[in-house]
């Protein structure tokens, strides 16, 4: 699958953060219960590579891409781990290489027409508009829009299930973000029937 075609998989990617190893394979399972299949582990956790290979491995309908990508030694042990997409806070051009010489497809972060603009020029087609609500949210995405029409964008950062499908409205958003999904709380408790009720609800808000 390309990126789009896994940015279109699912209306909300949700950002999870392994804590214990242990959540790795039933907050997966649980979240592909509710119907949302594209999971983004970060890698701001010890456990960040260590879950991707576990859900890579026990959850076959799982579509398991790598989040926090900051250095360019992380693309391939990312992919080695199974991730089959990265998410980037940003875009430097030790990213650009990275993403290329390991063939990790990279959903690079942006925050201004400036570097939507330079990742574009940079072969990127695809932006993570980050962190969403801060850089403008609906307004920027809906300007953006008029002078830069072939770029699409998954916006994450203060994005809810009460705001999503405002940003889902906008034509160049294919898909969001949003750690709403995995609640810290409910992952703990192993809450898992939760977790699918909010992944239901979240992939709900298909366009």
């Amino acid at each position: 699958m390309n990126l789009l075609d896994i940015m279109r998989s699912s209306p909300v990617i949700p950002v999870i953060a392994i804590e214990r190893i242990e959540h790795a394979v039933p907050l997966a399972k649980a979240l592909v219960a509710g119907g949302i299949r594209v999971l983004e582990v970060t890698l701001r956790t010890e456990h960040g590579l260590s879950a991707i290979r576990a859900m890579a491995d026990q959850v076959p309908d799982a579509i398991v891409g790598v989040g926090t990508l900051t250095q360019s030694e992380e693309f391939r042990a990312a992919r080695d781990a199974g991730a089959v997409f990265g998410v980037s806070p940003g875009l430097t051009p030790s990213l650009i290489d990275a993403a290329k010489s390991s063939g990790l497809p990279l959903l690079p972060g942006v925050m201004s027409p400036s570097e939507v603009m330079a990742a574009r020029e940079a072969g990127f087609r695809q932006l993570k508009l980050f962190p969403a609500v801060p850089a403008g949210g609906v307004g920027m995405l809906n300007a953006i829009a008029g002078p830069l029409p072939d770029v699409s964008f998954c916006p994450t950062g203060g994005i809810s299930q009460e705001t999503a499908a405002q940003f889902l409205a906008c034509k160049n958003v294919v898909c969001v973000g949003g750690s709403w999904l995995t609640p810290k709380e409910a992952i703990q408790a192993g809450d898992w029937a939760m977790i699918t009720s909010l992944a239901a609800a979240a992939a709900s808000l298909r366009k």
